[in-house]
């Protein structure tokens, strides 16, 4: 794939990118797929794949009581906690502002972790990065920024996004469309969505503007994009997922290359839908 090719121009140290489709072919990558990067918040994906394994297993519940009075897993998973960015004030009313959270993810991880009796890291490798067979990927941090992985790995996570093996796919599709619909909020580093729209820890695109996935991504894309200059995204109307890592710190840059990469992915590859 030509577009790809784009990321020379990104002046980052190491970059690296892959198209997968929906059956899990990869159709372009370029770069260097086992190099281990950063993720930053594209931890939080897999930290809430992590969640719904949970809740499928019985672990825990979407609505049992979780992190400030009144909230739930379920709020916090959708960044409607209340919490605070990067602390553990309460800022809102649990339901009433769409608050991004990261703490929120670390009340979360705490809270799978009572409940799995094994520490969260070894229970996100073993729900997982194990099953499907991300052999780098590791939670060296927060459990909402801490994780790093390769390129590699995220095929495997862009694959099951799109043909489910470890939750049901009722699970994923609720977890991907919007919940707690109609509340506003900012979208770090692209700023005041009204509304700002998010599902289980994945954030749907909806009609945000702007936004960093393509002008031309279907509103129903979700994903998650961090501050080590990373971002995932699967559309399923163009039935196809998007992987891009770097180690350049998220900035204006990204804001101004990532949108056309991302649309001149879709135009390279229209002619498959």
């Amino acid at each position: 794939m030509n577009s790809l090719s784009m990321i020379d121009t990104w002046s980052a140290e190491h970059a690296a990118v892959a198209v997968v489709d929906a059956d899990g072919t990869v159709l372009g990558s370029y770069g260097p797929l086992d190099h281990v990067f950063p993720l930053a918040s594209v931890t939080k994906p897999l930290v809430a794949y992590a969640a719904l394994i949970a809740v499928e297993e019985g672990a825990v519940e979407l609505d049992q009581a979780a992190g400030p009075e009144g909230a739930t897993i379920r709020h916090l998973l959708a960044h409607t906690s209340g919490l605070a960015f990067d602390d553990h004030r309460t800022v809102a009313a649990p339901g009433t502002r769409r608050v991004y959270s990261s703490a929120g993810f670390e009340v979360l991880a705490a809270a799978i972790q009572d409940a799995a009796g094994i520490a969260f890291p070894q229970y996100l490798a073993e729900a997982v990065f194990e099953p499907l067979k991300m052999g780098t990927a590791r939670l060296v941090g927060p459990a909402g920024s801490g994780a790093e992985a390769s390129c590699a790995d995220l095929i495997h996570f862009a694959t099951e996004l799109q043909a489910p093996t470890l939750v049901a796919a009722e699970t994923l599709a609720e977890a991907t469309s919007v919940v707690f619909p109609g509340l506003d909020g900012v979208l770090p580093g692209f700023g005041n969505q009204r509304p700002n729209d998010w599902g289980l820890g994945f954030e749907i695109r909806s009609a945000k503007c702007p936004h960093w996935t393509g002008d031309h991504n279907s509103p129903r894309t979700y994903g998650h994009f961090g501050a080590a200059g990373t971002f995932l995204w699967v559309d399923p109307e163009a039935r196809l997922a998007a992987v891009a890592l770097t180690d350049r710190p998220f900035d204006q840059w990204a804001t101004e290359v990532w949108p056309p990469f991302n649309d001149a992915i879709l135009a390279e590859t229209s002619d498959r839908r």
